[in-house]
């Protein structure tokens, strides 16, 4: 194996271009939608996973996770339920229509796990784990890949490489962040492995956030840097009451603290010309919900063309400088047929075209101004001073 070459693996990017989709129940990772996976770190009753599920599935998660199966640092903190966890599991997800991700942290378990499960997960502790590996890949279940503790990124795809060789490519990567001397964090967050294995690799790219920081409050900052680092989605830990959690509690978000980051993502992943499907909100609260979202959104459109003023006005100033004219008719009715060739749906090509002929109207009269100031400010200072 070692004898071939980067672009001959079959994980390669190489060997697909275009990138590949994994399919977990209804749900494709590594298409258009930016997919959330969410849940607790540990099934610890019933009640839990049901009303975790619920929720996380009301804010707009597309999958559900929990753990059945727990490997700790300490051998006296809690283990898991076993095969009573993925029964609850299981049932979470038919009451809620959502597929489930879970751990399994043994070649032998892989047929149980797979009686209950979406999805399987191999975490971090167990990323070289070579023989859980292999019988992962000859499943016919999709396969949750997380990054090793202190794994390279050479180290992770071969991980990945030892499951596609036996047959299964279903596989999805997951940032996790890496160990540090460091303590202020649970981990290091690695963003720049999630641009650059969507480099290397043909496979999708998750970052969990949860276990990279192992605080709650910074879950929702890199959940927004994943999504602008070319993420296909996230995996955020959720419990309805974390400070009762038996595992993860302090990085983990409560129902309210995750339905305020989906609504919050939603804006993001609209810039990265992404899908983001969030759940409608009962209609006793989707009118405050939905005008928070409008607001949210107006927020961003405002800041972006403050960012277009500014690079309008540096052009128009390298223009002034070139002597060049500081109208261009030909590129702005190029602008506006590219903005009508863009897909804006449910707003029509001809809304978009007035719309963007205001901006671009906007655009140049802000320009021009601009520009004519600076040349009669030039011209001033180099009028002769006239004394009495």
């Amino acid at each position: 194996m070692e004898s071939l070459k980067r672009d001959d693996r079959l994980v390669s990017r190489a060997v697909r271009p275009q990138g590949s989709r994994v399919r977990i129940g209804d749900v494709e990772i590594g298409g258009d939608e930016f997919i959330v996976i969410a849940g607790p770190c540990g099934i610890e009753g019933r009640a839990q996973i049901m009303e975790a599920a619920q929720l996380v599935g009301q804010a707009g998660a597309r999958l559900v996770r929990g753990g059945a199966f727990k490997p700790r640092t300490s051998p006296y903190s809690f283990q898991g339920l076993g095969e009573q966890g993925l029964r609850m599991l299981h049932e979470a997800s038919l009451a809620n229509g959502l597929p489930t991700v879970t751990e399994v942290v043994s070649p032998e378990d892989v047929p149980l796990v797979s009686q209950y499960a979406d999805a399987l997960q191999v975490g971090a502790r167990n990323m070289q784990n070579f023989a859980l590996l292999s019988a992962v890949g000859k499943s016919d279940k999709p396969v949750i890949l997380k990054r090793g503790l202190a794994a390279t990124l050479e180290e992770f795809l071969m991980a990945a490489e030892y499951i596609a060789l036996r047959g299964n490519l279903s596989i999805v990567l997951c940032e996790r962040g890496i160990r540090s001397f460091d303590s202020a964090t649970r981990n290091v967050l690695d963003m720049s492995a999630v641009a650059l294995l969507r480099q290397m690799t043909h496979l999708p790219v998750l970052v969990d956030p949860s276990h990279a920081t192992g605080r709650r409050e910074l879950v929702g900052p890199m959940s927004r840097a994943a999504v602008s680092a070319g993420a296909d989605g996230l995996m955020i830990e959720v419990h309805p009451s974390p400070e009762r959690a038996l595992s993860d509690g302090p990085q983990s978000l409560t129902p309210a603290q995750f339905s305020g980051l989906m609504h919050d993502l939603a804006g993001y992943v609209a810039l990265e010309g992404r899908v983001f499907s969030l759940f409608a909100p009962p209609i006793g609260t989707a009118f405050e919900t939905h005008r928070r979202r409008i607001d949210r959104f107006d927020e961003i459109i405002v800041r972006m063309l403050s960012e277009r003023a500014k690079i309008a006005l540096e052009l128009a100033q390298v223009k002034s400088r070139l002597h060049l004219p500081v109208l261009a008719p030909d590129r702005e009715a190029a602008v506006l047929d590219h903005v009508q060739r863009l897909d804006s749906r449910p707003i029509g090509p001809d809304a978009i075209a007035r719309i963007y002929s205001v901006i671009i109207r906007e655009m140049r009269d802000l320009a021009t101004s601009a520009t004519v100031g600076k040349e009669l400010s030039r011209e001033a200072s180099e009028q002769p001073i006239e004394t009495v």
